[in-house]
């Protein structure tokens, strides 16, 4: 899609994303470094857009599969609900343009020993301990909601 498509409907309504809440089996949640806007610099659970004529079963997997390498089902997630995630800035870093998405947030249950491949989005990627991400300064608020 074009940058200044893209940055017309960012401005003029909220964007539907999918957050994938992992769990492993010690209850620990993978989060990565956002390597981009907005939330850049920030620990956060993977997660992304969905597109328009897009299923939520083929957002999910497309997702999971494009920010872990392995493609999940959404019949083994649980819903946690609808979030507002709310951003002074945009993709682009354009000025006075605000980023607001409606986060599905799922949470998943991994088995012991899974395996994911990190993607361009993220610098780093590792599971934390729900106290841990709680208390720390560079996870995201919005992450954080999720745990509560």
């Amino acid at each position: 899609m074009d940058k200044d498509v893209f940055l017309n409907i960012i401005d003029a309504t909220p964007l539907v994303s999918i957050d994938l809440i992992l769990e492993d089996s010690t209850g620990c949640v993978l989060l990565g470094t956002r390597s981009n806007r907005p939330a850049q610099g920030f620990w956060f659970v993977p997660g992304g857009r969905i597109r328009k004529g897009e299923t939520l079963a083929a957002a999910f997997e497309r997702i999971s599969s494009t920010e872990l390498g392995y493609a999940l089902n959404i019949a083994d997630a649980e819903l946690l609900g609808a979030y507002d995630h709310m951003y002074p800035d945009n993709f682009h870093g354009t000025e006075g343009i605000e980023t607001h998405y409606v986060a599905l947030g799922y949470r998943v249950r991994v088995p012991e020993g899974f395996q994911f491949i990190g993607d361009d989005q993220h610098t780093a990627m590792r599971w934390w301990d729900k106290q841990t991400l709680l208390s720390a300064n560079d996870v995201h608020q919005n992450t954080k909601a999720y745990i509560r």
